[in-house]
């Protein structure tokens, strides 16, 4: 193991698990862009194209959409990082959840449950948003791989399209390497 490992897994502990917090109505994909801040522009654990290569690998395995942030722990600081990373992502929003659950059969509590609701919708949309632009950001390696986003993005907003098919033209696009 190496020295640095528990104090970079105590560091994404910590900052993972207030953002935890944040991760309302879209989950934990739309803290990506706080995630790939932190490990790979601030703290530099991560290059983009690994924190990239994380995200990507997570999104296509079967599983919940957390699985990343696992994966940035493991590449960050080995097993330690992963679980801290797992571990922080979890516990805070579940022990929020159960304490919520706790408290809504009273009234005012379903009225603030209302209200908070409505308040979150427009913060998740953003969050979403966000991530969406970060993550293209990180992928363009230029003039192609731009116009396969914006393809992507104009088949999604006009037509439904199962993604799968939208992950094979992209994979075949990246192998015959028009881009």
């Amino acid at each position: 193991m190496d020295s640095d490992e528990p104090s970079i897994a105590g560091m994404i502990f910590v900052h993972f698990a207030m953002l935890s917090m944040m991760a309302i109505g879209g989950g934990v994909i739309v803290l990506a862009p706080d995630v790939q801040r932190f490990v790979v522009d601030v703290n530099h654990w991560l290059d983009k194209d690994t924190f990239l290569a994380a995200y990507t690998i997570a999104q296509a395995a079967p599983g919940p959409n957390m699985l990343y942030v696992t994966l940035v722990g493991w590449f960050a600081a080995g097993w330690l990082g992963a679980l801290a990373a797992t571990i922080a992502i979890v516990v805070p929003p579940a022990i929020l959840t159960l304490v919520a659950l706790r408290s809504s059969d009273h009234p005012r509590a379903r009225s603030l449950g209302d209200a908070l609701r409505a308040a979150f919708l427009p913060f998740s949309v953003g969050l979403v948003m966000a991530t969406g632009w970060s993550l293209a950001q990180a992928a363009h390696q230029g003039w192609g791989s731009a116009l396969l986003t914006g393809f992507t993005v104009a088949v999604f907003l006009w037509r439904k399209f199962n993604p799968l098919w939208l992950m094979a033209i992209g994979a075949i696009v990246g192998m015959l390497g028009w881009f």
